[in-house]
């Protein structure tokens, strides 16, 4: 059985000889751990000789990282300005609707999909063109 500092130096050294791991390394925290705690943080940033404030900073400042975990499934909705203009806005609550309190609605400025908005994303998987009946179907299912 890994104990966390040793599951986190595995992570580590998978992106050890990569030019800029901390990113990378951040997001496979995340995904392993469902968070990046202080404690996280910390082992991160002595293995990459930066002081905790550098990690914190770098974590603090992308919303994909998030300090506690939350077991809830995860639908992001892109409310940037081409899913706005494609009535997204007209869809959220329906979204928030169904989700009550089992599903987590997080809202995200841009999923790269413009043209076919609104959007959303559910694990890895991608969602488009969505009305208020699909994207309420969406959360239903995640």
């Amino acid at each position: 059985m890994h104990t966390k500092e040793q599951k986190i130096g595995e992570i580590i050294a998978s992106h050890a000889a990569k030019e800029g791991p901390l990113l990378p390394i951040l997001h496979d925290v995340q995904h392993e751990f469902g968070c990046v705690d202080a404690e996280s943080e910390a082992i991160i940033a002595k293995a990459l000789n930066l002081t905790r404030a550098d990690v914190h900073g770098v974590v603090s400042f992308y919303h994909d990282f998030t300090p506690a975990a939350d077991p809830r499934p995860v639908v992001q909705i892109c409310r940037a300005e081409a899913c706005k203009a494609r009535g997204v806005e007209a869809i959220i609550d329906a979204a928030k609707q169904a989700a009550g309190e089992r599903v987590k609605i997080h809202t995200v400025y841009c999923l790269g999909l413009c043209s076919a908005g609104p959007a959303a994303r559910y694990k890895d998987d991608l969602h488009i063109r969505l009305d208020a009946e699909t994207v309420a179907e969406l959360v239903e299912n995640a």
